[in-house]
């Protein structure tokens, strides 16, 4: 099992000034301490359930490519980007150009979008779910078009694109590997399995992760693709650094599912050191597990 790190929170000491050092000085922590992903959350306002809306929150993709100049092997991506807040074909041109600057380090990162506050705030779109999925799909086929050889016309319900050109082409081949963020068992696992090289799930309990996946080798079988294709990551509020060893006792649980990543978060005020206290503790136990 590999460890990844989700950055989620920009309200630490020093304020606007100190932001970029934390946050490269973080992601420099988690490459040199062997994790395989650092993320960042794709949002215009701070999550209400983490914080306030009123609290600090860059924008991902230009933080990623900030990073992509901080670092040098670890895999940058977003948890996950919400479809509405960017055209599909401007997404994938901006994945492209990421891969192509961190030399070939990007993953693409999606869902459906959930915020309906920044939404509104900040006067974008916020169609209703059905919808949302709709363009999901729509933004999932698109993107792989442009990451192919067919640079030719799309047409969908909700996008008309007239030329899929997409130049320079990403270094990945056939392109950054894509996460479908989220858990819906009908919609999110079936795109999981039609169209992405990751799942993410959010990881309560064991049984409950045992289920998703299950739901997920049902859409394998149904779309005729391989289960063991697709990298099973989750998220965990579980605190390695607090409880090193009840971290890695849910861990071997997990493992044993198939689970191949977990991504986990800096808690406190000094993300530093505690993703360097993270990856110190934990990481050579989890890549010996077995799943």
């Amino acid at each position: 099992m590999q460890l990844a790190v989700h950055y989620p929170y920009f309200t630490l000491p020093g304020g606007p000034a100190a932001t970029a050092g934390l946050l490269s000085d973080s992601a420099r922590a988690a490459e040199d301490g062997g994790c395989t992903l650092f993320t960042l959350m794709d949002h215009w306002f701070q999550m209400e359930n983490l914080a306030t809306a009123q609290d600090p929150m860059l924008e991902g993709y230009t933080s990623l490519g900030f990073l992509a100049g901080r670092t040098e092997s670890i895999r940058l991506g977003l948890l996950v980007t919400g479809v509405t807040y960017r055209h599909p074909g401007l997404l994938a041109k901006t994945v492209t150009t990421l891969d192509v600057l961190s030399g070939g380090r990007a993953m693409l990162g999606i869902g459906a979008a959930w915020y309906e506050r920044e939404h509104r705030g900040l006067g974008v779109p916020f169609p209703a779910m059905a919808e949302r999925f709709e363009r999901l799909e729509e933004a999932l086929r698109i993107c792989t078009q442009m990451w192919s050889d067919d640079d030719g016309p799309f047409e969908g319900t909700h996008y008309s694109l007239a030329e899929t050109l997409c130049e320079p082409r990403p270094l990945q081949s056939p392109g950054p590997p894509i996460m479908v963020g989220g858990s819906g068992e009908k919609k999110t696992l079936a795109f999981v399995a039609r169209y992405a090289s990751l799942c993410n799930l959010f990881a309560p309990d064991q049984e409950t992760v045992a289920h998703k996946l299950d739901v997920l080798r049902g859409h394998c079988e149904r779309e005729n693709r391989d289960y063991a294709e697709i990298e099973k990551t989750i998220i965990t509020s579980l605190d390695p650094v607090a409880d090193e060893s009840g971290f890695i006792r849910e861990m071997e649980g997990f493992a044993a599912l198939g689970v191949d990543t977990v991504c986990v978060s800096p808690q406190g005020q000094d993300p530093v050191t505690w993703t360097r206290s993270a990856t110190a503790s934990v990481v050579d136990t989890l890549a010996g597990l077995e799943n």
